[in-house]
């Protein structure tokens, strides 16, 4: 039969028991021992998962307290030397202390994982970086599973990518000159595994979907030529997007098959099957490990067919990537409307899926018939439901006029009206938008979701956090204040909750980044604005300060980047939907006297295709569908954007295409190094990099802030420049919210003094 096999499953638990464990042990309200304990538990739930589902080579080495790349790090002894940790005897605290900083390092710099939203540590590389293998965390967890009688396959992150990912620390290294000594400790790696009775071992390589360059391309062969004499038979994992031009290069890379994800990139089956090795195992993604749509078997079986009929048992099927990109299981679901439900696949459904697909393979059609039937009927279901489709939307894009995407004026003669009324000192202080979501908002969203609380009474409770959120603002007196978020719970859910075509599961969380989970909303049809989303809480707000309140949304890309999309229409079409009712919202904020408003795009880098060759195309949509959601303000109206966790570098242009008055950016882990990139650019409009960490609980010190926003004044004019954090800080508690915001507004008010003299 063919291998039915997987790279990674959901980690944080169900129902996120790992994050409440996680968090509880930071807290010190759970001992090591019993967040090892919560971590065991949920690994045995997964497997056992797994092999109900007839899975045959269970993964080792996905699950994380924290992040995979950083579990890399450690299993090769490359964690920074500035943190001054045995890397061979790191604790557990020391470890979370990597990616969380302490009192005297700042945390290592986080990005997101290619093209998802999920956020990896990003490797700090210099060039006195030593490796050295320490594979007792990841043997712990292969006699685990051993012991528990399970055949098993490790997930390693392949040595080149894992050097691609990280970022040179000192002038003029070439990262990649590190890989002679990378690999006699990646090797040795190997064979400890192999020793632990390890067979198959997958080593993902994504740096091949994108566009490396020809010497990271080079690095391939003589690699794994090394690799193949440790022991073990390897996989080649690939992901994300095609790597069909590469298709010589892995037919003849010594390893005994290859990966490939053929939901992103159906095309390249073709060219892989062609003329694929007789020895060789292809192993075929066509089960989405990214989104949330139940496949459409029959459609899949009938493609494999006649590829297992070619390879025979050296044709394996797997999901297309990792499933810790999807939530855990939709049978916990009961909220759900129960017809878009039989539309829907989460991980635990995508491994019955391909358990469907294993025993199609090997017994035909008829073995798996009630399965295939109802398959195709939700298939036939969804294509033709009317919950799908809303007319008038159609009508309305078609409806636009040319150009409808510009503001009235440019931005030089729209920042002089702006700044009339506005009345700004220098350096002018802003947050970005959310602030503590502490237990007492929770416990009242909770008991409002439930009935317990009521509308009124609800309302009561969150004006009364958003007046304390003014009056902290106020004493501090940042510039522009904002309401603080106390209603939303999540930046894309709390709107998708108010539009049409999105539909939300109870637990259907996501890890973004360590303890952190999202729970994506789901947008299954067209998509509309029934009522106003935020007028009334940002125009209360606006009574409780004379200073102008900052109204807060989040943008079109980011909505539909971090939801999980419909796949039946183009995304830009989704994308200018989305757009369109935000629009909506931008004008009755305006309306209610509301003249500063955020618009949030920390997904616009993200979303972007791996392949430069599609870029353009993406861009033009994209930078399109945010100006739709503002170009009807007037003038004095003054749209802000924020942006985390990005490169920009290269995307300038498109970046400054977007006309945002403002835009906000994280700059304080890298140091301020995004800004070189701006100023290279000459970026027209006004800029706030971020002057602190708010992923960290340290509280900066003054030297620090002041360092950073004397680097930013070095190369930006003051009368651009905003002062602001890195990003929202709903995740922070209280007291180091307000110190951090004291040291900012103390060197912000230093700094203004001698520019003032």
């Amino acid at each position: 039969m063919n291998t039915f096999h997987l790279s990674g499953y959901p980690r944080v638990g169900a129902k996120r028991e790992l994050k409440f464990a996680v968090e509880a042990f930071w807290k010190g309200n759970k001992t090591e021992q019993e967040l090892r304990e919560v971590a065991a538990d949920i690994r045995k739930k997964n497997w056992a998962t797994q092999i109900a589902a007839g899975a045959d080579l269970l993964p080792v080495g996905d699950f994380s307290f924290y992040d995979h790349v950083l579990d890399t790090l450690c299993a090769l002894g490359a964690i920074p030397a500035r943190f001054g940790f045995d890397a061979a005897h790191l604790t557990l605290p020391q470890y979370f202390e990597l990616a969380r900083g302490n009192a005297t390092q700042v945390a290592m710099e986080m990005t997101k994982w290619f093209d998802t939203n999920y956020h990896y540590i990003v490797p700090e590389w210099h060039q006195n970086t030593t490796f050295k293998a320490n594979s007792q965390n990841l043997i712990a967890q292969i006699k685990e599973a051993q012991a528990l009688g399970h055949d098993i396959k490790p997930t390693l992150l392949g040595p080149i990518t894992l050097l691609w990912l990280g970022k040179e620390k000192d002038v003029g290294h070439n990262r990649l000159e590190l890989l002679s000594k990378l690999l006699p400790e990646y090797q040795k790696l190997l064979r400890e595994l192999a020793n632990a009775g390890v067979d198959w071992i997958q080593i993902d390589e994504p740096i091949l979907a994108v566009d490396a360059e020809k010497e990271w391309l080079d690095a391939f062969a003589p690699t794994y030529k090394e690799l193949a004499i440790t022991g073990t038979r390897i996989i080649l994992g690939t992901y994300f997007a095609s790597v069909a031009e590469h298709v010589s290069l892995l037919k003849n890379l010594p390893v005994h098959g290859i990966h490939i994800d053929c939901v992103r990139a159906p095309e390249q089956l073709a060219v892989f099957t062609d003329t694929w090795p007789e020895n060789k195992v292809l192993s075929v993604g066509l089960i989405d490990g990214r989104n949330v749509w139940r496949a459409n078997l029959s459609e899949v079986i009938d493609t494999l067919a006649p590829i297992s009929e070619k390879l025979g048992n050296n044709l394996w099927i797997a999901p297309s990537c990792s499933l810790l990109h999807s939530p855990q299981d939709l049978g916990v679901e009961e909220k759900l409307n129960s017809e878009i439900k039989t539309w829907l696949a989460f991980a635990a459904q995508k491994l019955v899926e391909l358990g469907v697909i294993k025993q199609a393979l090997a017994h035909g059609k008829d073995a798996v018939k009630d399965a295939l039937t109802a398959s195709d009927a939700a298939a036939a279901d969804r294509k033709t439901s009317k919950l799908i489709h809303n007319d008038a939307v159609a009508q309305r894009l078609a409806a636009l006029r040319p150009n409808a995407d510009q503001r009235k004026s440019p931005f030089a003669q729209r920042i002089e009206a702006q700044l009339a009324w506005m009345n700004l000192p220098l350096l002018p202080t802003t947050t970005i938008g959310s602030f503590p979501q502490t237990q007492e908002i929770r416990q009242a969203r909770a008991a409002f979701k439930k009935g317990e609380l009521s509308a009124a009474d609800y309302e009561t409770a969150m004006k009364k956090e958003i007046a304390h959120c003014v009056d902290i603002q106020e004493k501090l007196e940042i510039d522009v204040p904002v309401h603080g978020e106390a209603e939303r719970n999540d930046m894309v859910e709390y709107f998708g909750e108010q539009l049409d075509g999105y539909c939300f599961t109870q637990f259907g969380w996501v890890q973004s980044y360590g303890s952190r989970c999202v729970k994506p909303p789901i947008i299954f049809g067209d998509v509309t604005r029934p009522n106003a989303m935020t007028v009334a809480w940002s125009s209360y707000a606006q009574t409780l300060t004379k200073r102008p309140m900052k109204g807060m949304l989040t943008g079109p890309v980011t909505m539909m980047k971090w939801s999980f999309v419909r796949n039946d229409v183009p995304l830009s079409l989704v994308c200018k939907q989305i757009a369109l009712a935000l629009n909506d919202e931008v004008l009755d904020l305006e309306k209610a006297g509301i003249r500063v408003i955020q618009i949030d795009e920390p997904a616009i880098r993200e979303a972007m295709p791996l392949k430069r060759a599609q870029w353009d195309e993406y861009l033009k949509w994209a930078c399109e569908s945010f100006r739709l959601t503002s170009s009807d303000a007037e003038d004095t109206t003054q749209i802000h954007t924020h942006m985390c966790y990005s490169e920009f570098n290269d995307i300038l242009p498109a970046i400054a295409s977007m006309d945002a008055d403002v835009i906000t950016i994280e700059t304080s882990r890298s140091d301020m190094e995004l800004l070189d990139a701006f100023v290279k650019f000459q970026y027209p409009n006004d800029i706030g990099p971020g002057v602190y960490d708010i992923h960290s609980p340290r509280v900066p010190t003054e030297a620090e802030v002041e360092h950073l926003l004397r680097k930013a004044l070095d190369v930006i004019p003051a009368r651009r420049l905003w002062v602001n954090p890195d990003c929202g800080l709903k995740t922070r508690a209280w007291p180091e919210t307000i110190a951090a915001l004291e040291v900012m507004m103390t060197v912000t008010k230093k700094l203004r003094q001698e520019l003032d003299a």
